[in-house]
């Protein structure tokens, strides 16, 4: 499945903010049982007013697209523009203020933490340091509500209301380290092949939220940012493939390099586990026909993956409500021809 960008309602006509914005688009698994993840859509274009949210089911990772989110949180502020990214972890009370149109994706996981990726043969650094991730510094205001502030719970995948008359965002200080944090994209330091083939892209892991199962992800976060490709006797777009995770993918600036066309910043596209994918056919034709020299790939242009080991169900709403389905997509597979040749060696 794809989908063309999400619609942002346009104000002063139909007023949004982020939680009357969210949308879910895909999951699998249900916070009950602690074991599961979903994906989110918000499009939102004016602020949280005295009202806040806090997730009694799980973390959200979330990704602006098109523009800033000022979040205060009990721990402080986080300025959010997009290229980067911010986990709000699971009970941490935060209200979102924008500056206009607003849009982005939400990975939320339920039963287990964000945490970054074993680095293996890698060593001690590379892919996302911890030294790049930035918490808010204590901040705090102790201010009375006569009117009534409304404090959100999202409860085994429901919103409940209750109403205070002060800001929850009155703590002084705090200890320990479960905080909210952010992180720049650009920081990344990118793992690639320099002979030829192609890594798994579990290379491209920002953040990674750990199954029951080891070695077998709840949650993968994975970007694709602008790099150097240098491989030799190599396809070098993403090869034809299929495999045992849901790939849900999204694109916050540029162009795609295997889906040029129609896979678009604000869209989003879900692969399904065990269904065949890969490059659109004018990709295909491109990179056979290239002389393979040292270029830049995704310069100017930033994509990511929510990648998960659970079977997706998609929503009413990403399939019918929302109105944005691309029901044209298999026909960018349609011109593939087959080349194949049992003479070649």
């Amino acid at each position: 499945l794809r989908w063309k960008p999400f619609e942002i309602p346009k104000a002063p006509q139909n007023k949004l903010d982020f939680v009357s914005g969210l949308h879910t688009l895909c999951g699998a698994g249900e916070p009950r049982g602690r074991n599961g993840i979903a994906v989110h859509i918000f499009v939102c274009n004016t602020s949280m007013l005295d009202r806040c949210l806090y997730n009694s089911d799980g973390d959200f990772l979330i990704v602006p697209q098109q523009g800033k989110l000022l979040i205060t949180t009990e721990f402080g502020k986080m300025l959010v523009e997009p290229n980067e990214i911010c986990v709000i972890q699971q009970g941490m009370r935060f209200s979102v203020e924008v500056f206009g149109e607003t849009r982005g994706y939400i990975l939320e996981v339920y039963g287990a933490h964000f945490e970054l990726p074993d680095l293996g043969p890698i060593g001690a650094n590379g892919l996302a340091n911890p030294r790049d991730f930035l918490v808010p510094v204590a901040w705090y205001e102790d201010r009375q509500v006569p009117r009534g502030y409304t404090v959100i719970s999202k409860y085994q995948g429901k919103l409940f209301a209750a109403q205070q008359d002060f800001s929850p965002f009155n703590v002084v200080a705090w200890h320990g380290n479960y905080t909210p944090y952010k992180y720049h994209l650009e920081k990344f330091m990118v793992i690639n092949s320099v002979a030829f083939d192609h890594a798994d892209p579990s290379i491209f892991t920002v953040l990674t939220a750990k199954s029951t199962r080891p070695g077998v992800a709840l949650a993968d976060f994975v970007i694709f940012p602008p790099r150097w490709g240098v491989a030799n006797n190599t396809f070098r777009p993403p090869y034809y493939h299929r495999n045992c995770m849901s790939e849900f993918m999204g694109l916050i600036k540029g162009h795609y390099e295997a889906k040029e066309e129609g896979f678009q910043p604000g869209g989003a596209s879900l692969h399904s586990m065990m269904t065949p994918h890969g490059p659109d056919a004018d990709c295909f034709e491109k990179a056979s026909k290239a002389k393979l020299e040292p270029e830049r790939v995704a310069e100017g242009t930033m994509a990511f993956m929510f990648e998960s080991s659970l079977s997706l169900a998609v929503t009413k709403w990403g399939l019918q409500t929302s109105n944005r389905l691309d029901k044209n997509y298999y026909k960018c597979w349609e011109p593939l021809k087959s080349h194949f040749n049992q003479k070649c060696k």
